[in-house]
């Protein structure tokens, strides 16, 4: 999330990124992993350790079955679940957590691993897009969840739906929206967002969808969609899904799950079951994008808890162990058990954790070794909590399938 300076510092910080902000506010949260989708919240002032459990603020239940995160916009809160055997984008009230609306977007499926939408809505302006763990991909209206355009991009590109079902969450480039229905030509798309109409497809990329999602780049003027499909780590222009670069040693064939970390013209790709992570050197040459291997290790073996860089560092669960590990060389600096395996967010000097065993941990976000400062433990749902859990506002979110708890963690 950026704050708000003068227009060209602004642009700026923007592409030095690489990702646009859907919104510019610094309490809003607008889809997977914040407005930037680096998985940071730019918020100051929190709790530097909790005493137990920090205080409610509410919790609700009836969300039905799902593993899908947060979107929040001023006094909404936007989640997928099941209702009525549906798959369902419901709109939260800010305040405490009362459905404000529902909207069925398609019949929802079941699945060994649990049922229900793995995605996470986008909000950007009045309108917000949410896919289903089906396929399909609707356009609606903000304000009461009426829908503007759907199509089921499965159907329509040809795709075949993962084995866990489809788990992206849609990006929002300027006037496109990108998906990955993993058809054949069709691996990564770009759709008008205003209509739903194909803009363009990745042509020269048949590989099937992973389990990540995309994120827009710039490298040295070109932009680019970052993805990790089910066979590489690849990256295509965003004006016209060209295939810019193709890397296959980050994946593990299985489950591609992580989102890639991009930085200083650099792109991170980590996947678990044996495999582990690499990170891509990129720079222009002749108008196009030309990738070097900077290093490759099974350090990092990320299942789908995912990562997060900051000050230079990777933090993330390799498997059931958490880790620090330096960006630029790959070396690893500490381990730790934590709270076993699970996902995380950062925000403040803290590393927010959420253990799939359903404890949540904080700690500080150091290379220097790791420290806890808090942890408690949240009701069990009968699965893995895999939600990836928010801090925006003050408030730290946490889904667990139908559950939703709202604590307060702002320093008083």
């Amino acid at each position: 999330m950026k704050r708000l300076f003068v227009f060209s510092l602004f642009v700026s910080l923007l592409f030095s990124t690489g990702i646009a902000d859907v919104t510019s506010k610094t309490t809003d949260w607008s889809q997977w992993h914040g407005n930037d989708r680096t998985n940071i919240s730019r918020e100051t002032g929190l709790l530097k350790a909790w005493n137990g459990t920090p205080p409610a603020a509410w919790s609700i239940k009836g969300l039905g079955a799902g593993y899908g995160s947060l979107a929040i916009k001023d006094n909404s809160i936007l989640v997928q679940g099941v209702k009525d055997g549906q798959s369902t984008v419901f709109c939260l009230s800010r305040a405490d957590g009362k459905t404000v609306w529902a909207t069925a977007l398609g019949v929802a499926l079941d699945q060994d691993r649990g049922g229900g939408p793995r995605s996470t809505p986008t909000i950007d302006g009045d309108r917000a897009y949410a896919l289903t763990e089906n396929g399909d991909l609707a356009c609606l209206k903000l304000k009461d969840g009426s829908a503007v355009w759907k199509k089921n991009i499965l159907k329509e590109f040809k795709g075949d739906n993962p084995h866990w079902l489809i788990s992206e969450s849609p990006l929002v480039d300027g006037n496109n929206l990108i998906v990955t229905p993993g058809g054949d030509g069709a691996s990564i798309v770009a759709l008008d967002k205003m209509t739903g109409k194909t803009v363009w497809t990745s042509k020269e990329l048949n590989d099937g969808a992973g389990y990540s999602s995309c994120l827009a780049v710039n490298v040295g003027g070109v932009r680019a969609i970052v993805g990790f499909t089910d066979k590489a780590g690849v990256g295509v222009r965003a004006s016209d899904g060209k295939l810019l670069w193709r890397y296959e040693t980050p994946s593990n064939r299985t489950a591609n799950c992580s989102t890639p970390v991009f930085a200083d013209n650099k792109v991170y790709y980590t996947s678990a079951y044996g495999t582990g992570g690499g990170l891509l050197e990129l720079n222009v040459e002749g108008g196009t994008v030309k990738s070097k291997e900077v290093y490759f290790n099974k350090e990092m073996q990320n299942h789908h808890g995912g990562v997060v860089l900051v000050n230079g560092y990777l933090y993330g669960f390799s498997n059931a162990i958490l880790m620090c590990m330096e960006f630029a060389s790959g070396k690893v600096m500490w381990r730790n058990r934590s709270v076993g395996k699970g996902s995380i967010t950062y925000a403040d000097g803290r590393l927010y954790l959420l253990g799939e065993n359903n404890t949540v941990g904080l700690a500080e976000a150091s290379p220097e070794a790791y420290k806890e400062t808090g942890r408690f433990q949240i009701e069990d749902q009968g699965l893995p909590s895999w939600a990836h859990p928010v801090v925006c506002g003050g408030k730290l979110y946490v889904r667990n399938q139908g559950m939703l708890s709202c604590y307060d963690v702002k320093a008083k």
